[in-house]
């Protein structure tokens, strides 16, 4: 379909010059947005451009109508190895000419998601969610929950391309005008001390460090490493001085009593959190951990969906969630977790898995009015080869823009494509309740 056949049927004709085909240069003239609209917000062309937008809704059962044609997986060489780690490429491609990007996942899972949805409207994208994560009966697993959110996140950055806006403003708008950010690995100084005070003054709110791993080849005793760490944070304190903050990853390493015995003597050196404190296995230890801990928690980094995480926020076991995209299914599941936090007077501290997923990261923890920070890898911004444009890092922050959809271009060269789905493939029934929504076989 021709673009601008597209743009009119969908009551969008208004706004053709305000959406970037994929693949295009910031720098093309055909398609420039002038450096105030791009400030203020003004759709391209003035106010009127944006009233045209809205001119002719479209219609109800293809609101966009946009079909999702094929689906493409791509290995990233520079991945890890493990699942949930992933920085593999999704790509989502439409009948529309929009392509979307996305990030996570493995080739079987990914193609299991992608079969669910071929020839889908892909604007629809909660009930692609719902149908990815359900219509094989047995619910998601985590593997499969990290390819269904890479895929997810490819929807949503269609959709933004689609309306010529970013992710965050469909939904709702930014409630912050940055996100703060916390180092892992920060460039090693002469010493630890020196490591933690070069990261506050980098911009960073906070430095991260983890608990004393054991020499190579030894076993982990861990009466040694609460010892060895508590030294540590005693020198991380002293580097980041009054003013900086800093938190410790306990790696879900220690048993129940040493996660305690370690929590209570950190506890006058303030940190802003510790994560992962025992094995993540069941939520509900934490109902008695919550009890004899006083510092800050952060639990999360190894869940999946909502139901991993509601115990633990619900009873309010935790102060800051630490799940992450694309692993709890992407954008349409996180910003549901994200509500359940506000309600809970939970903050959020997702994990990094990647880059692509770290820009729709920004989209998300950008509309959330509660505490935010995110982690950030090393110094920052560092570039991959296969992303021209990712996320914007500046000063140890994470800074929104005005790029369409996620605001991620991708190069495929550097990439290995593995798995090209086309054809639908669906092994039971799906069924519908009578309104159209999606019930369970």
């Amino acid at each position: 379909m021709e673009r601008r056949t597209f743009l009119r049927k969908a009551g969008l004709g208004g706004a053709a010059t305000a959406i970037r085909p994929f693949g295009l240069a910031h720098n093309s003239t055909s398609l420039a947005v002038p450096e105030r609209s791009r400030r203020e917000g003004v759709p391209p062309g003035g106010p009127a451009a944006g009233a045209r937008m809205l001119e002719k809704p479209a219609e109800p059962d293809r609101p966009l109508g946009m079909k999702i044609t094929r689906i493409r997986f791509y290995r990233n060489p520079k991945s890890p190895a493990h699942f949930n780690q992933s920085f593999h490429i999704v790509m989502v491609e439409t009948d529309a000419g929009i392509t979307g990007i996305g990030e996570g996942g493995s080739p079987d899972t990914a193609k299991q998601c992608a079969a669910m949805i071929i020839g889908e409207d892909a604007s629809r994208i909660d009930r692609l969610w719902q149908m990815m994560f359900r219509a094989y009966f047995y619910p998601a697993g985590r593997e499969k929950l990290d390819a269904l959110g890479a895929i997810d996140l490819a929807l949503w950055d269609i959709k933004g391309k689609a309306l010529g806006v970013p992710v965050y403003d469909l939904l709702g708008g930014l409630s912050r005008d940055h996100v703060e950010c916390y180092s892992t690995a920060f460039p090693a100084q002469a010493s630890l001390k020196e490591t933690a005070r070069a990261c506050i003054e980098a911009g960073f709110r906070a430095f991260r460090w983890a608990t004393a791993d054991p020499a190579k080849g030894e076993p982990f005793n861990s009466h040694e490493a609460v010892r060895k760490t508590f030294e540590q944070c005693q020198q991380i304190r002293e580097g980041v001085g009054p003013e900086g903050d800093w938190a410790l990853d306990y790696h879900t390493r220690f048993d129940f009593s040493d996660a305690v015995r370690l929590s209570t003597r950190i506890e006058p050196l303030e940190p802003y959190f510790a994560e992962d404190l025992i094995r993540s296995e069941d939520p509900g230890a934490y109902r008695e951990l919550r009890e004899h801990v006083k510092v800050p928690i952060a639990v999360g980094e190894q869940f999946g969906s909502k139901w991993d995480i509601r115990e633990l926020v619900e009873n309010q076991l935790i102060d800051y969630a630490r799940v992450t995209l694309p692993n709890v299914g992407g954008i349409t599941e996180y910003v549901k977790i994200c509500a359940l936090c506000e309600t809970h007077y939970v903050g959020l501290i997702p994990h990094f898995t990647g880059p692509v997923a770290e820009a729709a990261l920004v989209h998300c923890c950008g509309v959330f009015s509660g505490p935010v920070m995110m982690e950030m890898l090393g110094a920052g911004g560092a570039k991959e080869p296969h992303l021209p444009a990712s996320y914007d890092f500046k000063n140890g922050k994470m800074w929104p823009n005005r790029r369409p959809g996620l605001g991620v271009e991708l190069d495929t060269k550097p990439l290995e494509l593995v798995a090209e789905v086309t054809e639908q493939f669906r092994p039971i029934p799906i069924y519908h309740r009578p309104d159209g929504s999606l019930t369970n076989w």
